[in-house]
């Protein structure tokens, strides 16, 4: 390994314990009787110093190692980059993966928007490495929710623990986002377990050399079962068998058909694998369910949409930080009032407008979407604070977790490229280069809004489904919360105007969802698909614009108070009022155009596109 790894990546904590306690309230739900009782402030901020500290001190400085070197094939298996194997096991000593995973499972019980910031600092210093554990925990968690009591004792304790990695095995070469036409099959066999033939890919983390074993999950349709996702069940098939005890036994048939060469996130290993080829394959079925297996693997993919969130937040902050550490530093130029002085001294481009702008554009959309990410998961903490207390507060804060996921998956993961774009532009030539990482950051992003379900797929989802869930009742009450929100600060001297402009976003967002009722009810289901992505987009908008200014209230209270954070909360209520001036007004206009209806990408010929 080289002798001049360094790290390049930089944590805000100071802004994401702000999101955690000031904004979140996350002590409110410590303590007394209930799920996060053994936690308190004090704790949570030890665990976030102690990640922040492993990702500086051994996640970072691996990150564009294990992009440079990134993994290869050897003897049939995956070889990761050096120093990833002893980060997985100092990872899993520190137990930075079963924060949120319960007691009764080898976790520590911790609350769901603590895991969020613990993830965001793991994936922001070397995205690649934390796909692998990611999977597995996703794999675990799904195990958990549908296993079979001896499902769980065999497999569930080492994979939390790290002795085992796990997977998701849903797409095929001929079946993408179409996961219907998947044909990978399970015959049944008389002993109650299932052959399994077929082959899937893209399977992230499919082999590697990290853990003793891989524990992956497979979506196969059982001989005789209907066509489409109906018929496809889930399966539990380990790389290698696992006995009763157990204890591990032969070789399960998974062979590695090859890695895929990327554009980005080089130190994760994405696979083909082959179940099956010599006919010695076998796996059991998912708690003993018949095809359940798109209902089992939507929980474990809604849990991965909101990790790709994660991921998004992650590189977005990373490339932030890079760029403003640059700006700092780099001396171009004279400041804009001596441009015509050559004897001006030169400043830093900090100084610069332009720069300024990138930067507080940048520190907007990534504290936005900070705040949203924490927003779920702490709705996700509070549907578990009030289970068995208070029915309606469960299902409320259960409803605003169905409605934001494909927001958080789409938008984060979107932003992320774009504020890396911007973290480029502000390095300039420098930022093209390997030497500062930041594309690095770009490159390792672009797969975010195309992985565990296309960003159009999300919008969909969204316009489709969430919008409507409970007869719009989940809908009804997020804008509810904006419009009191807006009324309550409509005179305040300084958020006031921004307010107002909040308001009229949110107008303009509930007037599009009147619009696609009305094409739904008329039959234009393509007009509802054209503008779906932009929908969402605008409605992500209206919400990070929402979560800015709560955050800048919070702010101003404190600024109020004569708190001695002075430039810090000063900050938060500079970020929200750039994206309330320069971001929300933008919605009304962005809403108009789907008044017009235009259906051109419709009625254009496929010959017309190009006669090449």
């Amino acid at each position: 390994m080289s002798n001049v790894l360094r790290n390049r990546y930089q944590a805000d904590l100071r802004e994401i314990e702000f999101q955690l306690f000031e904004q979140a309230k996350l002590e409110e739900i410590f303590g007394g009787d209930g799920p996060f009782s053994a936690w308190d402030k004090e704790s949570v901020q030890m665990v976030l110093q102690q990640a922040k500290q492993f990702a500086y001190d051994v996640t970072g400085p691996l990150n564009a190692f294990g992009d440079q070197q990134g993994c290869r094939v050897e003897d049939g298996r995956v070889k990761t980059p050096a120093g990833f194997q002893d980060a997985w096991n100092k990872m899993y000593e520190l137990g930075l993966k079963s924060l949120a995973v319960p007691e009764s499972l080898g976790g520590q019980s911790g609350p769901h928007a603590l895991q969020v910031a613990v993830e965001e600092m793991l994936s922001g210093s070397n995205t690649a490495f934390n796909m692998y554990p990611g999977l597995a925990m996703g794999a675990s968690d799904m195990l958990a929710a549908f296993g079979t009591p001896e499902q769980k004792g065999l497999y569930l304790p080492k994979m939390i623990a790290g002795q085992w990695g796990g997977t998701m095995c849903l797409t095929e070469a001929q079946a993408g986002s179409d996961v219907g036409a998947a044909t990978t099959k399970a015959l049944r066999q008389p002993d109650g377990r299932f052959k399994i033939v077929g082959t899937k890919v893209f399977i992230t983390g499919g082999d590697h050399d990290l853990a003793e074993n891989i524990v992956h999950m497979v979506l196969a349709r059982i001989e005789g079962a209907p066509a489409g996702t109906k018929g496809l069940s889930l399966f539990i098939v380990p790389r290698v068998r696992v006995t009763k005890t157990g204890s591990l036994a032969d070789f399960n048939d998974v062979t590695l058909g090859g890695i895929e060469h990327k554009l980005g996130i080089k130190g994760s290993a994405t696979c083909v694998l082959n179940f099956g080829e010599n006919d010695d394959c076998f796996g059991e079925l998912m708690g003993g369910a018949e095809n359940e297996g798109i209902k089992q693997m939507f929980h474990l993919m809604n849990t991965a949409r909101l990790a790709v969130g994660v991921q998004g937040l992650a590189l977005a902050s990373s490339a932030y930080l890079s760029a403003l550490s640059y700006a700092r530093e780099r001396k171009q130029g004279s400041s804009i009032e001596h441009f015509k002085d050559p004897q001006a001294p030169r400043v830093t481009i900090i100084h610069h407008p332009d720069i300024r702008r990138s930067l507080l554009e940048m520190k907007a959309r990534v504290e936005g979407i900070r705040s949203l990410i924490v927003l779920i998961a702490s709705h996700a903490d509070r549907a578990a604070y009030y289970q068995g207390k208070d029915d309606e507060k469960v299902a409320y804060h259960k409803g605003q977790v169905e409605l934001l996921t494909p927001i958080v998956k789409a938008y984060a993961s979107d932003q992320a490229f774009r504020v890396a774009e911007i973290a480029l532009q502000v390095h300039g030539g420098a930022g093209y280069i390997h030497d500062y990482g930041v594309e690095q950051d770009l490159r390792d992003s672009k797969i975010f809004s195309i992985y565990e379900g296309t960003n159009h797929i999300q919008a969909m989802d969204l316009v489709a489904r969430k919008l409507g869930q409970k007869g719009g009742a989940n809908t009804q009450a997020l804008v509810g919360e904006i419009q009191a929100f807006c009324e309550a600060h409509r005179e305040d001297p300084q958020l006031g105007p921004a307010t107002a402009l909040l308001a009229t976003a949110t107008e303009a967002v509930v007037g599009c969802v009147m619009r696609f009722m009305g094409w739904s009810a008329e039959g234009k289901l393509p007009l509802v698909a054209l503008f779906a992505n932009r929908f969402l987009e605008l409605m992500s908008e209206a919400v990070v614009g929402y979560q800015l200014l709560k955050g800048a209230s919070i702010a101003k209270a404190e600024l109020a108070a004569g708190s001695d954070e002075k430039d810090f909360y000063q900050g938060k209520v500079h970020a929200a009022l750039w994206f309330a001036r320069n971001v929300l007004p933008t919605i009304p206009g962005r809403a108009e155009v789907a008044g017009n209806e235009d259906d051109s990408a419709m009625t254009i010929s496929d010959e017309s596109f190009a006669t090449a």
